[in-house]
């Protein structure tokens, strides 16, 4: 047996030759489009036992040297080893060897290779300082496309024995790829011809329908402004059965008519007299948690900081409390008589040195 003569290729081509050969013979002689035809069996293991041998070297080499030497524990394998028939990531669109039997490989019945998972939702809500510190409980209502009830989301609903509509009840499919002609099972029958499911009318066999629900958002201690929350699986339903998709629910903090957040900690810009802040003072504060008194030192300066630690929001990540940041703004009084100006006047005389370094 020449297995050069089987492959129709001269004694010096190349690995790539014999893939090109063994590729056009396979087309032809493959069992899958031969069923029955013991004959095109019998080449095809011809076919591939010339390819075995003459796509390695070393195999090559000794039936080169040798000649054809049959082995009963050398049988070739009925397939098409050594290839990679399925399309390129980048390959035009012309049909290739994995397209041509992808229908008959699959088999009867086979549903597609992704389910397509339902659409995500998006939502938003907005809660208070004292929500974002303490967390809260929000209720959401929202429209989704849910499972149709009638169906339970395949689309489908048992009927008669009619005449299936797809492959007018012959039960099988015929498809044409070049010269070749194929002939598969109907999927939508089983191959009987017999169509014994209808659309479902209620859903018109998209296996959703819309509805209303209340969903309850559960919103932690210390969310930061603009946070994605995602609930699983209360976004729309999944056409045909398949997976819904999930509710992200974006958290805004309302504003607050003192306070200001950065991060964990809490900002207040604090005024002051001009005597509160060269003398001193225990003033009371606005905080998350209610009023606190904070301390202003003597010589106290417009824009210096004072820090009260753990007056702050949690953090999500260890529960540890940012802090309560005083900023001091030192404010002139409103000179009203000329006795609030004699004052500042004779003040002046007493405290003559110059503020200016220059």
């Amino acid at each position: 047996m020449d297995f050069y003569i089987i492959l129709g290729i001269e004694r010096n081509a190349s690995i790539m030759d014999v893939k090109r050969a063994y590729r056009r013979l396979a087309r032809k002689f493959h069992p899958d489009i031969n069923p029955g035809d013991h004959l095109a069996a019998q080449q095809f293991r011809r076919i591939a036992e010339a390819y075995q041998t003459l796509s390695d070297p070393d195999r090559r080499r000794r039936y080169d040297l040798l000649g054809y030497q049959p082995d009963a524990q050398d049988e070739p394998a009925m397939g098409f080893e050594g290839f990679d028939f399925s399309p390129a990531v980048h390959a035009n669109q012309q049909s290739t060897f994995g397209d041509l039997f992808a229908d008959i490989l699959r088999g009867p019945g086979a549903g597609p290779r992704q389910v397509e998972r339902g659409a995500d939702l998006h939502a938003a809500v907005t809660i208070s300082y004292a929500d974002a510190l303490h967390g809260t409980e929000r209720l959401l209502t929202i429209t989704r496309q849910g499972r149709c009830a009638t169906c339970n989301g395949s689309g489908i609903v048992h009927g008669g024995g009619s005449r299936c509509v797809t492959c007018q009840g012959s039960g099988s499919l015929r498809s044409a790829r070049g010269h070749m002609v194929f002939s598969r099972p109907c999927a939508r029958c089983g191959g009987t011809g017999v169509q014994r499911q209808e659309r479902c009318p209620l859903c018109a066999g998209g296996g959703t329908q819309p509805r209303t629900e209340t969903v309850a958002v559960r919103v932690p201690a210390g969310v930061p402004e603009d946070a994605r929350l995602r609930i699983p699986g209360k976004g729309h339903a999944g056409p045909h059965g398949a997976a819904a998709g999930d509710l992200y629910v974006t958290v805004h903090l309302a504003p607050h008519p003192r306070l200001r957040r950065e991060g964990e900690d809490v900002l207040l810009t604090l005024p002051v007299a001009v005597h509160e802040a060269a003398l001193g003072a225990r003033i009371e504060v606005p905080a998350l948690e209610g009023a606190v008194r904070v301390r202003i030192p003597p010589g106290a300066q417009s824009g210096q900081r004072l820090r009260l630690r753990g007056r702050g929001f949690p953090s999500m990540r260890d529960g540890r409390r940012g802090d309560l940041i005083v900023e001091l703004r030192v404010m002139l009084p409103k000179l009203l008589d000329e006795r609030s100006k004699e004052l500042l006047r004779e003040f002046g005389r007493i405290n003559g040195e110059s503020v200016r370094d220059f």
